[in-house]
């Protein structure tokens, strides 16, 4: 028996003809070999060059030499960086469809707030002092935050403004907690100060393994809700006339931006820009089809994050400029020539 595909879906395939496609699914790939090259270029580059030998070696013939533990410390701080990226870019591709702004980002509906307030609490009153034991504050501080966000935004009734508002409005509040605590604290300041940057530098096999399967399972319910969430951002009659479910998949889509944001912020903290730019970015030739923003945002989020990871490096050598600084440096200037550009200013 053969089952017909939503008007949504038959429309969009109407409006997208097979050429377009094709140069779609051509434009993935090439950006995969990108990623690809940007993460090798992690491992390779740093306050120590390696020859291309050495990396092969690190890699596949690991014997314990300084240049092998060298490139193992690179390769988890670059896979740290693919998970983080790639959240990060999803999670914001998400909530610009799910609240229809296109300056959403994870900190708008308070979730890097959430996790914030969580860590200097974590410091403050209970003496964490491991990257470890912030991953787990972190998380926790954003997903309750999500969930107080969808409760105060109505919950069954909730809207694109509500959540919006009440993000900002609880995400104000947060912020404010943390100042106070910071000032009065110093040793709170000083860790604080560090996380609340945004950096891959601490990042280990023990950061990686823990934050892996919230990012797996965000970013699959997230690549899931690719079609309803194109319903959705035709209007909530139109929506519900092509049969979508409006509760239910914005419920789904809070819980992914929440499972998403939340594990990427606790691992390296809130970093800026990636989130809000490059979903905008990828609109400009994608188009509106969630089908097509939310896997290119997955593949091209980390490439900005790596890629901006590898200049801190290279800059300031010996040391290095906490990928936080870099990409809100580059996010700025390039995202204010994005939103000159009327068709990407628009979902």
């Amino acid at each position: 028996m053969l089952v017909d595909s939503p008007p949504e879906e038959r429309a969009a395939r109407a409006a997208a003809p097979p050429s377009r496609r094709g140069a779609r699914a051509a434009g993935l790939l090439a950006s995969a070999a990108l990623l690809l090259l940007v993460a090798l270029a992690s491992i390779a580059i740093g306050a120590k060059g390696l020859s291309p030998a050495q990396v092969w070696h690190g890699l596949f013939q690991d014997s314990g030499t300084y240049g092998d533990v060298v490139v193992g410390q690179r390769l988890s701080r670059t896979l740290l960086g693919l998970l983080a990226g790639s959240a990060l870019g999803l999670a914001g591709a998400v909530l610009q469809a799910l609240t229809r702004n296109p300056l959403a980002d994870p900190g708008i509906l308070g979730i890097n707030a959430g996790a914030s307030a969580a860590v200097v609490t974590a410091i403050t009153y209970f003496g964490v002092t491991s990257l470890s034991g912030y991953v787990w504050f972190a998380f926790l501080g954003a997903a309750a935050v999500g969930a107080l966000v969808w409760f105060l935004g109505g919950s069954r009734g909730a809207t694109p403004v509500r959540l919006a508002l009440a993000g900002t409005a609880i995400g104000a509040a947060l912020y404010g907690y943390v100042q106070a605590v910071m000032i009065t604290d110093d040793a709170a300041l000083g860790r604080m100060r560090f996380w609340t940057v945004g950096s891959l530098a601490s990042a280990g096999n023990e950061t990686v393994v823990q934050v892996l399967p919230f990012c797996v399972a965000g970013t699959a319910l997230a690549l899931l809700l690719a079609r309803p969430l194109n319903a959705l951002s035709m209007g909530d009659d139109t929506a519900r006339a092509l049969g979508a479910r409006l509760h239910r998949t914005r419920a789904l889509a809070m819980l992914a931006a929440t499972v998403l944001c939340g594990a990427a912020t606790a691992a390296c903290g809130p970093i800026v820009f990636v989130g809000l730019m490059v979903p905008h970015v990828v609109r400009s030739f994608t188009g509106p089809d969630l089908r097509w923003i939310l896997p290119y945002s997955t593949v091209l989020s980390p490439v900005l994050l790596l890629g901006s990871d590898v200049i801190g490096r290279i800059v300031a050598r010996p040391a290095e400029v906490q990928v936080g600084v870099v990409t809100a440096l580059i996010g700025g200037p390039v995202f204010i020539l994005l939103v000159r550009r009327r068709r990407t200013a628009q979902l």
